[in-house]
This record gives C-alpha cells, structure tokens and sequence, in this order.
C-alpha cells in the first residue's frame, strides 16, 4: 500500500533527525569527559594509536619481513637490530602507559562520573514535582540516573575501539593491497555485512528498553522482601504470596520478551558470522593458496611470505572491518539510551523562578481564588481557594481526607503552580520571585519526611555543620522533645542514624524519628513554618507537649500546620476546614464551634470518642 506524501516526508524527517541526533548524543558524551578531563581524553585516545601501531609493526609486519628474509637469504643482523627497535619501544610505550591506565585512569574516571552525577543531581533538585508522577518521564529519568555515567564512558570506549580498528585495519590493508590488489574484495565484504548488524543493535535494544519496566518490578519485590521498611507487613496475611505472584507474572513477561526478540537475534547474528568467517576468511586463504601453489612469485603469484601474511592479516582485516561497523551501530545504541540523559538534562521546568528576591522577614501571605487539578485527574482537587496568613499568625488546617490540605501546602511552597488565581507575599506574586530566596523563607516538615544515613547534627541543620551550631541544634532538640533519646545514643549528636552503613548507627522509632525532624524546622530561624501532619506518630501527651513547644519557640513566626487531631487547632489563631477542594469554613476555635457547623460536629466526635476514628490525611 503506498503511503501518502506527508507521511513519507514525516519519516524520511525521523530518519534524518535520527542520524544527526545520533552523533550529537555522542559528541555530548566526549564533551561531558572533555569538561571533566581534556587531559584524559587526549591521552586515552594516543594511547590507542601507539599500541595500535606497535600491534602492526609486531604482527603481520615483522611475519612477512622475517619468512621473506629467509627465504631470499638476507643477513640476521638486519632482523635482530628491527627487533631490538621494537623491543625498547615497546617497553618505554608500556611502562609509561600502564602508569596512566593504573594511577591516573581510575581517578579520571570517578571525577568524569561526579561531573555527570552532578549535573543529573542539579536537574533533579529543579523539575517540578509533576514530573515525578508522569510515568512516562520518571521511565526517562530512571533510565537516565541508570545509564548515564555508563554511557557516557562506553562512548569513549567505543571510539577508542574504533581509531584501534580503523589503524589496524589501514595498516593491514596497505600490506595487503601492496601484495594483492584483488585481496581487498574479500577485505571489504564485512562492509557489506554492516547492515545486518545495524538491524541485530535495533532489536537488541529495544528488547532492552522493553525489559525495563519488568526489571523495575523485580527490584521493588526484591525490596519487600529484604528491606526493613516492609517487614512486619510481609509476615501478616498472605502478603508475600502476592509479591511472589508478581514476581512469577514479571519472569513470565521475560520469558515472552526472550521469545520475541531472541530468535530475530540468534537468526541476523548467524547471517552476519557466515559471511565474515565463511565468505571472507576462507575465500581469502584458499585464493592466497592458489596464488602461491599455482602461480608463484615467478609468475606473480604470491610468495611464501606473502601467503603467511595474507593467511593472517585477511582475518585480521575482516574482522576489524566488521568491528569497524559494528562500532558504528554501537554508536547509534549509545545514542538511543543517551538520548534519555540529554532528554532530561535539556527538559525545561515549567515551575521557573522570577528576578526578585524574597523579603527576608517574610510577611503577609496571600492566597487569591486558587484552583489546581493533577495532572490527568479529571475535577480540581483545589477550587477557589481564598485567605490571608497575617504576619506572625498561626493557622490550623483541618479536614477529611482527601480535601486538599497537603495539595495547597505544596502550593504556598510553589511545588506546584495553581492553574487559576495567584499566591502573593507582600501583594507581590511569588513567580516574580527566585525559588530559592521563596522557599527557603519556609521551615517546613513534610508528613513523609525523610532521614538521612548521616549524623543527628546533619539530620536536623540539613547542611553541613559550622562552628557554633552545637548550641543551635541542642536547643532544637530539646524543643522538639527528641535531646534526651539522642543523648542517650552511644555518639550522642555525632550518631549516625540507621545501621545502613554504620554498625554503630541508631534505628529511631517513627515517632522518635518524627521528633526529630521536628527539630529542624527550631533549627531554622524562618519567618513561615509548615507543619504537615507534625504530631501524626506521637502519643497525646507528647504531641501536647510537642504543640507547646512548637508554639513558644515559632513566636512571632507566621505558622501553618495541618493536623488529624482536631484539638490541636485550639492553639491556633484561625482554622481552615477544608471540604472536597474548598473551604467550608473559616475562623477561631470558639467562632467555628459557635457556628455549630461541621467543623464543630467533627470536633465534638473526637471529643466523645477521643480513642475513636479520627481525621487523617494522607494525601
């Protein structure tokens, strides 16, 4: 069937897209270890001419010269002074290179890695959180952390894999040609084969693109079963039955993929073997046999020598011929997973930050009829939100689960953009000011916060620790309620939390460790403070304890913080109940339970039923 016109351009455009970004991919590579290491560049590379050269000068060369030599009677001496050349040539050119190769080439190669990490890290820590919960884009970024360094480092192995070929198969072929001209027929018959390796590198790696989704499966079972964070709930119920389940369906789901793309693979790299070993190899020696036995050097034919070389060099031909193509292909595969890398590096976040900087006092925050919908999801989660957090004001944000509260606090933190209405500090919108100097205006404790594999004193000051901040973190401690468990760990502050890779590391209790992070927002002299479900792992008292802590230490600080428990929102100044995306009421405690709403039917359950069903929020 003829495709039409538009169609036929559209993919004669893909291809050739294809092929230019193919070598941009590469050229990127070279240019992220030029960055890192010009020097480890031009050396890698000489290297590969030098052992190339000494390769030929060693090989076919000194063959051809010693069988000839005997057989027309020249002089040993003429041998043994090539030799004696080669041999201190030899030596100088390895020893000096293997002093690159085992001193200075590892250290290379971290500092190349860092350079990539570090510039993957950078764009991680500025794409928006929308992002993360795009499949399609986190495949790519996974990809992208997975293969980054790998690639970028096979790309220069690949080229000096190829300048190793391309001298090899020069000096040879001159040698060749110099003996027999219609040798290079079956020298050049690998070049043909090239097409064949370009299909068997295709299939190869999209089998490999397909088995990575699977894989990621496969490690997330193998996480549940020895990670700690799962343990308790893979020994009740039959939990491990269906993580076993889904271990079976994904090696079945490999099973398949090996039936897919294996016989295509198996089928073109058997195609491609024949004609180089049969068509090239043999064909090329019984013609040098012929050459000599038949004709001879009197009747121009090939000398002994000759037919010795021919015997070893055309194999050496062929299959640097073959390597030369298959370099090529492997070019195009190390574009196609560097083209993930660059896709991320290049990507644009859309949460951009604007020229002005953020007062440091912080101020009047100011939220103006702002709706938001995820991506994909089909009504708002936050519809015409609307309210002011005076300076220094406390404000409780309550509701049932799944009413927006976490949303609208990722909002005020710009991790997300409202589709509709504006944020405002100071009646300036916050996208005219620089993400850095917005946020970090924000103390802020997430309900899914994290710890670190690191020391107490870097878990709560979150940077690098300076002289005098002892005191700063002791006092944060003592304010979150957590300075009397630390204190008792064998290293006191200098504790490393987690045994991960410390023996002598602490494993803290979700609420010890809820404590702890608590501690960095009192560590943090910040004009707004948010608290997303603070006292979520704490028992009554210690969360009582925890509210009156936390209000005398945020005093004259501008504090939002959501809770489940309704009787924290007494310390408030205002409370927000949120409904279904809205707010369904606003005002103090004795307002709210005056109005005898749902913010005081809520309040009254827990009342009654304190140990009851309580509001949480786990969105």
């Amino acid at each position: 069937m003829k495709q039409p016109k538009d169609k036929k351009d559209k993919k004669k455009k893909e291809k050739k897209v294809s092929l230019k970004r193919t070598w941009q991919n590469n050229l990127f590579a070279l240019r992220e270890i030029g960055k890192a290491s010009p020097f480890y560049l031009i050396v890698y590379l000489s290297s590969t001419v030098i052992y190339g050269l000494l390769e030929f000068f060693t090989g076919a060369y000194l063959l051809r010269k010693i069988v000839n030599s005997v057989e027309v009677g020249e002089e040993l001496s003429g041998i043994v002074m090539y030799v004696a050349v080669l041999m201190a040539v030899t030596v100088v050119s390895y020893l000096v290179l293997n002093w690159f190769w085992h001193v200075i080439s590892p250290k290379m190669q971290q500092k190349i890695a860092m350079q990539i990490q570090k510039e993957l890290f950078a764009k991680a820590s500025e794409v928006e959180l929308g992002c993360y919960e795009n499949p399609a884009f986190y495949d790519k970024y996974v990809r992208a952390m997975d293969e980054a360094s790998y690639r970028v480092s096979q790309v220069l192995d690949t080229l000096d894999t190829l300048l190793s070929h391309i001298i090899t198969t020069s000096a040879n072929s001159f040698l060749l040609f110099f003996i027999d001209p219609w040798l290079m027929v079956f020298a050049c018959i690998p070049l043909f084969l090239g097409f064949i390796k370009k299909k068997e590198s295709k299939i190869s790696h999209d089998w490999s693109v397909a088995r990575k989704s699977t894989e990621r499966r496969v490690w997330y079972v193998q996480r549940t079963f020895y990670l700690s964070d799962y343990a308790k709930e893979m020994r009740i119920g039959g939990m491990y039955r269906l993580m076993l389940r889904d271990l079976r369906e994904s090696y079945r789901v490999f099973r398949d993929l090996t039936n897919k793309y294996g016989l295509k693979v198996t089928l073109l790299s058997t195609l491609r073997h024949f004609g180089l070993d049969v068509l090239t190899v043999f064909g090329a020696t019984l013609y040098a046999v012929w050459s000599t036995m038949y004709l001879g050097p009197a009747n121009g034919g090939m000398s002994v020598g000759d037919c010795v070389v021919v015997i070893g060099s055309i194999s050496t031909v062929s299959y640097s011929l073959n390597y030369i193509v298959d370099t090529l292909t492997q070019f195009h595969e190390h574009a196609l997973f560097l083209e993930d890398v660059r896709y991320f590096l290049d990507y644009q976040p859309t949460i951009v930050g604007g020229e002005r900087i953020a007062s440091e006092d912080g101020g009047e925050l100011r939220v103006e009829h702002v709706s938001f919908r995820y991506d994909g999801a089909e009504k708002d989660t936050l519809e015409d939100i609307s309210f002011t957090l005076k300076k220094g004001e406390r404000l409780a944000l309550v509701g049932s689960n799944g009413s927006g509260k976490t949303t609208l606090v990722k909002l005020l933190l710009r991790l997300y953009d409202p589709k509709e209405g504006e944020i405002l500090l100071n009646g300036v919108n916050i996208k005219e000011m620089t993400l850095d100097s917005y946020r970090d205006r924000f103390g802020t404790v997430f309900q899914d916060f994290k710890l670190f594999s690191l020391s107490v004193r870097e878990n709560v000051l979150l940077r690098e620790p300076r002289e005098g901040d002892e005191e700063l973190v002791i006092r944060a401690l003592k304010e979150s309620g957590a300075y009397e468990r630390v204190m008792r760990l064998p290293k006191g502050l200098d504790t490393v939390l987690t045994r991960e890779f410390d023996d002598e590391g602490a494993n803290l209790s979700v609420g010890e460790q809820q404590k702890l992070s608590l501690a960095r927002v009192f560590a943090e002299n910040t004009p707004f403070v948010i608290l997303d479900e603070p006292s979520s792992a704490l028992d009554p008292i210690a969360e009582y304890t925890m509210f009156e802590n936390m209000m005398r230490a945020t005093e004259g600080r501008s504090v939002i913080f959501i809770s489940h428990r309704l009787s924290s929102a007494v310390l408030a100044d205002r409370v927000i109940l949120m409904d279904e995306g809205k707010i369904a009421e606003i005002g103090t405690h004795e307002e709210l339970l005056a109005r005898g709403g749902k913010y005081a039917e809520m309040f009254s359950r827990q009342a009654e039923n304190y140990l009851g069903s309580e509001v949480t929020d786990n969105e």
